[in-house]
């Protein structure tokens, strides 16, 4: 009887994700599940480069705007989903594809993540409100006093990682770090996982040529529409905040492309460096299709094997 397994195609954005991951799909005739925590949104697929809808009818999608941007949504929430679909998958199929480039959301499906308690609507209307009435670095000192431990580690210039962390110590009156066991829970499913990389000069310039594109077909106009919501996290995206400043007058539009590129750039970056700290990750170049089928094929025939043992 066939193993049941997760192939995860990861790496930085821009690399060439998407093909990869048809290709796979077309091969083993098994569906997609997305996990990028921005194109989940159906209101911003050009910003986030979602797939297309030529490219959603050459294999069944999972997380492609299937949520509004005003919606909470979580690594958390994204585990427990991910979890209940692969249960029906595999009624089908005995392969399934997740690509994505969130980090988060990834870890969380294959490792686990912590049982943090969901944030009530009251608690994170009042950590907003805070926020926008005492700023950053006020709720960053309250951070420090409530749980030392996380305020040495978290990114004080991140007001959604300090806010979540508040949140979290308000509504339970326990410190955020408390909760974070970082136990790694055991699948009842293989995993194989695929990195994609290229030389850093061509990845730049995949990068740079993306978002000129993302441009040129309508991200503009795309941002306009989602402006009212520039409060909601979802907005708190490269490619938009920067597009807020244009629309208000601090950027030019050349000074707001040339800002989402080098942006783009540093998220790539923290991107690979996540990643590489994965040594269960196998690395090839996005044009290596042949041989990434043939190293998963080879990793199914060896765990296989060794079940049978």
């Amino acid at each position: 009887m066939p193993v049941n397994t997760l192939v995860v195609i990861l790496g930085p954005t821009a690399v060439g994700k998407t093909e990869t991951t048809l290709c796979l799909a077309d091969f083993f005739h098994s569906p997609i599940i997305n996990a990028d925590s921005r194109q989940i949104f159906q209101e911003i697929p050009i910003g986030t480069a979602a797939p297309t809808m030529e490219q959603q009818l050459r294999a069944k999608h999972y997380f492609v705007g299937n949520h509004h941007i005003d919606e909470y949504y979580s690594a958390s929430l994204f585990e427990e989903d991910v979890l209940n679909l692969l249960q029906t998958i595999w009624k089908t199929n005995s392969v399934a594809i997740m690509s994505g480039g969130s980090m988060m959301y990834i870890d969380a499906v294959c490792n686990g993540i912590d049982d943090i308690p969901t944030v009530d609507d009251q608690t994170r209307m009042l950590m907003k409100r805070r926020l926008e009435e005492e700023g950053l670095p006020k709720l960053v000192e309250e951070l420090k006093t409530l749980d030392f431990d996380h305020w040495q580690h978290v990114d004080k210039n991140n007001p959604r990682r300090v806010l979540h962390a508040l949140e979290i110590c308000h509504m339970t009156g326990k410190p955020y770090s408390s909760f974070l066991t970082n136990k790694v829970k055991k699948r009842p499913f293989r995993i194989i996982k695929i990195g994609l990389n290229l030389p850093r000069d061509v990845l730049y310039a995949r990068i740079n040529s993306r978002v000129v594109e993302m441009i040129e077909h309508g991200m503009i106009d795309e941002a306009k529409r989602v402006l009212p919501y520039k409060h909601c996290n979802a907005l708190n995206t490269v490619g938009y905040k920067e597009l807020f400043e244009y629309f208000e007058g601090a950027l030019s539009l050349d000074e707001a492309i040339v800002k989402i590129q080098s942006n783009t750039r540093r998220y790539a970056r923290k991107q690979l460096t996540w990643y590489k700290r994965d040594a269960s990750v196998t690395w090839f170049e996005p044009s290596q299709n042949k041989q990434i089928i043939q190293h998963i094929l080879n990793e199914m025939q060896t765990d296989t094997a060794k079940a049978q043992v």
